[in-house]
């Protein structure tokens, strides 16, 4: 299976950065992606976005269908795919974006090898600061992917997915039974505080 630098595969750049802090309008003509927008599940989710004013930002600067939205601070180093078009969109620093520009590449392939813990832990050996970790740009672009076929690359998309929703599914279950086992006891509880006032 060829191994490659993620610079061979996709162009990684830098989030857009904002020389103060955001102030939303409603009437904005540019949404923006945060770091709020990523759930813990690295699923992207643009309903929320804020919007900005800025009619002066380049075609360069938008989001694109396809692209991986990257956290390079923080404690998790992972990335969300975007999996529609957005319009005017343009990701916030300190995110990172990567655009996948190999036909030999599937976005959503790439997003799940980066997020895979093995990869993970690579990236976080090589996270700089103190109080703060970070990824670098140069070190994101040196990361080593293994390419494997377009068609393993969907296979393994796919099982992924099937396992991330049945992990999913299977922390509801047990919210649920937890949240039920609860409501018993405190229902036992309740019961033999009474009887034994009553006695």
């Amino acid at each position: 299976m060829p191994i490659k630098k993620l610079a061979d595969l996709a162009e990684v750049r830098m989030g857009y950065s904002f020389r103060s802090r955001l102030e939303p309008l409603l009437a904005g003509d540019v949404s923006v992606i945060q770091m709020k927008d990523i759930d813990d599940a690295d699923l992207f989710h643009p309903e929320g976005l804020a919007r900005i004013a800025m009619p002066e930002l380049r075609e360069r600067h938008f989001v694109m269908e396809g692209d991986l939205l990257f956290r390079s601070r923080g404690g998790s180093n992972s990335a969300a795919l975007v999996a529609a078009p957005l319009g005017r969109t343009v990701l916030a620093a300190p995110m990172m974006l990567i655009r996948p520009y190999s036909p030999g590449i599937m976005p959503a392939y790439l997003q799940w090898f980066i997020n895979l813990p093995a990869t993970q832990s690579v990236l976080a050996s090589q996270a700089a600061g103190t109080a703060v970790k970070m990824i670098g740009k140069a070190v994101l672009e040196e990361l080593a992917v293994a390419v494997p076929p377009l068609a393993v690359q969907q296979k393994i998309v796919e099982i992924g997915r099937l396992a991330a929703a049945e992990a999913r599914l299977a922390g509801m279950l047990l919210d649920r039974r937890k949240a039920l086992t609860d409501k018993l006891l405190m229902q036992t509880a309740q019961g033999a505080g009474h009887r034994a006032s009553t006695n």
